[in-house]
């Protein structure tokens, strides 16, 4: 059996055409990728800020309603860890009311800290007055994707 050895492989032009076409490819998806990483990271951030949020209202609600003690001035806890750690209801004996089971991290930062504002501060402050967790705000500098900071978010 004969084989004919001079057409049994690619040729240059073949495999440069390949590898082209490959990088092309490439190119196009890499950019598409990071987007949507980036996206996720956006929609990780709005959601924990939104927990956050929620569980501080509600502990400020409950300040008002009178079944939680006031022990600041706001009605607003002293620190996020007495959202997951519970506070003391008036009415109940030995009962606490836990507004979160854990602190969600700031995604956009590496330690995953928070920024925090009291309620005497300005809306637009960078530091904590330390009386009391009004808000909270990402620490980090880059810009979102809709053009936006995501410390002022």
């Amino acid at each position: 059996m004969y084989i004919n050895r001079r057409n049994s492989g690619l040729t240059l032009i073949e495999v440069m055409a390949t590898v082209a076409i490959i990088s092309v490819l490439a190119a196009g998806v890499l950019p598409l990728s990071q987007m949507m990483y980036k996206r996720t990271k956006e929609l990780e951030l709005r959601n924990n800020l939104r927990i956050i949020r929620t569980a501080l209202d509600k502990h400020e609600e409950l300040v008002d309603q009178g079944v939680v003690p006031k022990n600041t001035n706001s009605g607003y806890p002293e620190s996020l860890e007495v959202l997951v750690n519970g506070v003391d209801l008036k009415e109940a004996v030995d009962e606490k009311k836990k507004f979160l089971r854990r602190i969600p991290k700031d995604p956009m930062t590496e330690n995953g800290e928070w920024g925090l504002r009291a309620y005497a501060d300005n809306s637009d402050s960078t530091i904590w007055g330390g009386q009391d967790v009004y808000d909270v705000y990402s620490l980090s500098d880059r810009q979102a994707i809709d053009g936006t900071y995501y410390k002022e978010w």
